[in-house]
């Protein structure tokens, strides 16, 4: 059985390598998302895809003022503030980069009582995606994202992961909650504004209890299929960069 250990998952996301490397400290998820890792992206992270997702990209937005308070991106960004949040300018900077503000509300709800958490990125490698395929998932770059990890005593105590789904070419967004070991406790729709059926599918129970190696392959083509099929995707995500080899 996997089991979920403090020593596993050390990589970050490349965005946040290179927002370091540009700006000399890690940024937190919402710098690029809206509500955290996972969610959809903000005002700046849109800047920075379009810009080409790399360190010269950077440079590129640095002249633009993506959340529109009037301080440009790389002033922002300098000052410790964050270019993707109005709220947020070199005068009265908030706590985006206090631990709390980095994990999503709803995985805190799925956690009542823990207080601390170890958010860990999840940069795919070349066995991680040849390790999924043989499980049954197919997953590529565009499916990394933010695994965070709730510390109960300083132990892991399980797993969250906020995860797109797409049903005919709409997107919406699930959240997937386990315990410390890798077994499923739920599965709930967070933002489902643009497939508001999904909010109401009976599929998520059917979830609860199967380990991430053992979710079930998506057949079909209905809305239950794509649900499944991004659950296949994200648990098995969380799966090949937790579990070791």
């Amino acid at each position: 059985m996997a089991t979920l250990t403090q020593g596993t998952a050390s990589a970050e996301p490349t965005f946040a390598r290179l927002y370091k490397q540009q700006y000399g400290y890690t940024p937190s998820c919402n710098a690029c998302h809206k509500d955290g890792g996972g969610t959809p992206l903000n005002a700046y992270g849109q800047q920075y895809k379009e810009a080409g997702m790399n360190l010269a990209a950077f440079g590129m937005i640095g002249v633009r003022d993506a959340d529109g308070d009037g301080v440009a991106n790389d002033a922002e960004a300098r000052a410790r503030a964050n270019p993707g949040d109005a709220r947020s300018t070199p005068q009265d900077k908030g706590g985006w980069l206090d631990t709390a503000s980095l994990i999503p509300r709803e995985v805190q709800a799925a956690f009542p009582g823990i207080r601390a958490y170890l958010p860990r990125d999840a940069v795919l490698t070349e066995a991680d995606i040849a390790r999924a395929r043989a499980l049954g998932a197919e997953l590529d770059k565009n499916d990394e994202n933010t695994i965070y990890i709730p510390l109960e005593d300083q132990r892991p105590a399980g797993t969250a992961l906020i995860f797109p789904a797409q049903y005919r070419d709409k997107t919406f967004f699930l959240l997937l909650v386990t315990d410390r070991t890798l077994k499923v406790t739920s599965v709930s729709p967070l933002n489902t504004n643009h497939v508001p059926a999904a909010a109401k599918s009976a599929v998520y129970a059917g979830f609860v209890g199967k380990p991430l190696d053992q979710l079930p392959v998506p057949r079909g083509d209905d809305l239950d299929a794509a649900i499944t099929r991004a659950v296949k995707r994200a648990g098995t995500l969380v799966y090949v960069r937790l579990k070791s080899a």
